[in-house]
């Protein structure tokens, strides 16, 4: 089965998955009301590089989440990994945001699409009030991606006004 990737200014497809806080989350409930940010990553403990990556892209969104949020957006960090998981990251690491678990892939799939392993690829997608994607980052720097994140979602505010 081959999934085209989706791309900017189209609809965001609606999904519903489990967060760590034990709530549901479904994108279309923030329709006409939110800005929404999808951060895709792997998963929360990998051995190696890549669990510090998600370490540090953790760190970079914490640090601008207070000014994100009060852009009128929400932001929600996804990986295959269980709700029981996500809530020991959460608590370990003083995550702010909701994180949600997508156990059998399908969200990640059709949004970040899945490496080789089986992992989804580390991407974000920020989708406007009216649920069209508006910025896909693909090739992040998990230093500075809260500040673009940030960026991208002024510049989403200043267009609407």
């Amino acid at each position: 089965m081959k999934i085209i990737a989706m791309q900017e200014s189209e609809p965001a497809p609606n999904f519903e998955l489990g967060a760590h806080d034990g709530s549901m989350v479904s994108l279309s409930s923030f329709k006409g009301k939110k800005n929404v940010v999808l951060c895709f990553y792997p998963k929360n403990h990998l051995f190696a590089c890549p669990s510090k990556k998600v370490f540090k892209m953790a760190q970079s969104v914490i640090a601008s989440y207070d000014d994100i949020v009060s852009t009128d957006s929400v932001l929600f960090a996804i990986s295959i990994d269980t709700v029981e998981s996500q809530k020991k990251f959460v608590d370990e690491y003083g995550v702010p945001y909701k994180h949600l678990s997508d156990t059998k892939k399908d969200t990640c799939r059709l949004y970040a699409g899945l490496n080789i392993a089986g992992l989804p690829k580390r991407c974000t997608y920020i989708i406007d009030k009216n649920g069209l994607i508006r910025k896909i980052f693909r090739d992040i720097s998990v230093e500075s991606h809260g500040k673009e994140i940030l960026q991208t979602l002024r510049q989403i505010a200043e267009s609407s006004v």
